[in-house]
């Protein structure tokens, strides 16, 4: 039996529902990815709160790999929740997940520092960790499906850049805190103390996106899809996994260059700005805000322009784009440092990832069938976050101090964009929306 169309019939859906599905689906997602860009742009402060070392490199790296420890575990929730999601619904566990990402939040505000229950603090902080990112595992996939499914055709890349948006939105949030406590709080105060403030916001944030989640309806594609097809068992969703190998493998290498686009630009440059240009916090943070504020404005049209021009043609070119630019410029700014310098680099770059966000996750979404689409998403997004993304600023740092490097973070670049080349462009999967009245079983091809 096919699936049924995944576009929804005008009785059912409308404007104000609509409206109703991308807020819920996207402040769970916009939460995540505050905390982890809190997490990074704070990063030189919570490693000496937490991992004081004799050696500033030995404490850095301690506290990126605490950042990274949280990615570890992302493909295992992902892979709960996935198929918690394809089995029961969307809405449930995006419902579930909003909360416990809102616990590991909240958790690291409210956990005392090394000095003054030694051991225990670093430990607390590494729990708090892998609590987030088992619960933000299937956060990305959950989500996007429910934005993909209500969206009327012909502008699936339009709400599926939502997800995208709310990610920029984070980032400029993230970045405006830091930039503000940095500049009214003395040092001292910000490492006491200051820092802890917008983790806390967890302990509001998360009944908030609860209570929003429960009160969403399940996307009528889905739920006409449940009504036609038993519950499927492990067995069935391996075997559905398994059919779609080829557009899992395009969609994993796809997600190497936009989760490093992220960590590399968003989280790692603030703390280059500091290491390497001899930059304020403050100075670092700001390009941050500005930066997020840019992509939340570019995204939903980039997104729109993939529905009319084809997602493929523009992620390729975006990514193309974002490795040149990162190459050329980041030299530039090595050999003439200083924040109007860093300022260019940064909005030049995200200029760039506007352009791979915007239809990235209606592209890796709308490829996976219907009945294993949250668990096959959650799967290749986060073992490409885990692998590319969240260890990324690890790795340049001990590139950087192993070999003196500074050019890491754009060699790094370089090197996602070259492999995400080969497992989604060289392969010709070709992305097609779905059409109207197409079978939700549609595929890459």
């Amino acid at each position: 039996m096919s699936e049924p169309a995944e576009h929804a019939p005008a009785a059912v859906t409308s404007a104000a529902l609509h409206r109703r599905v991308i807020v819920a689906s996207t402040i769970g997602n916009a939460f995540e990815w505050f905390d982890f860009t809190l997490f990074g742009l704070f990063t030189l402060v919570i490693a000496r709160e937490f991992f004081p070392v004799s050696s500033h490199t030995g404490s850095l790296l301690l506290g990126t790999a605490t950042l990274g420890a949280a990615f570890f575990f992302r493909p295992i929730g992902g892979i709960v929740f996935g198929v918690y999601a394809d089995r029961l619904g969307r809405k449930r566990a995006l419902a579930v997940m909003v909360l416990l990402m809102a616990a590991a939040t909240a958790c690291l505000g409210l956990i005392p520092g090394y000095q003054r229950i030694g051991m225990l603090a670093p430990l607390l902080v590494v729990l708090a960790r892998i609590l987030q990112g088992f619960s933000a595992g299937g956060e990305f996939s959950s989500a996007t499906a429910l934005l993909v499914e209500y969206a009327p055709a012909g502008h699936k890349g339009f709400y599926g850049s939502f997800q995208m948006c709310s990610q920029s939105l984070a980032v400029t949030l993230a970045g405006l805190s830091v930039y503000t406590l940095s500049n009214w709080l003395s040092p001292g105060h910000l490492q006491s103390w200051g820092w802890r403030l917008p983790f806390l916001l967890g302990i509001l944030v998360g009944p908030v996106g609860f209570y929003i989640r429960q009160r969403l309806q399940e996307s009528p594609a889905f739920a006409t899809y449940l009504q036609h097809h038993p519950k499927a068992d492990a067995a069935a969703l391996g075997n559905g996994l398994v059919r779609a190998r080829t557009s899992l493998v395009s969609g994993f290498g796809l997600t190497v260059s936009a989760t490093a686009a992220f960590y590399v630009t968003f989280i790692y440059m603030p703390i280059f700005a500091v290491r390497q240009l001899h930059l304020t916090l403050a100075q670092a943070a700001l390009p941050t805000m500005l930066c997020g504020l840019m992509l939340t404005l570019l995204c939903p049209l980039t997104g729109l322009w993939s529905d009319l021009w084809g997602r493929k043609r523009m992620l390729v070119s975006a990514m193309l784009a974002y490795a040149l630019v990162s190459l050329v410029l980041t030299a530039w700014v090595l050999r003439a440092p200083g924040f109007g310098n860093y300022l260019l680099l940064q909005c030049a770059a995200t200029i760039c990832i506007a352009f791979l966000w915007g239809p990235f996750p209606t592209a890796v979404t709308e490829a996976v069938p219907m009945g294993v689409r949250a668990t096959g998403v959650a799967l290749v997004y986060n073992l490409s976050v885990m692998l590319f993304g969240g260890l990324a600023p690890f790795f340049i740092t001990a590139i950087i101090g192993l070999t003196g490097n500074a050019m890491a973070p754009a060699l790094y670049v370089s090197g996602a964009v070259l492999l995400s080349l080969i497992t989604y462009g060289v392969l010709g999967v070709k992305i097609r929306p779905l059409r109207p009245g197409a079978a939700a079983d549609q595929t890459l091809r």
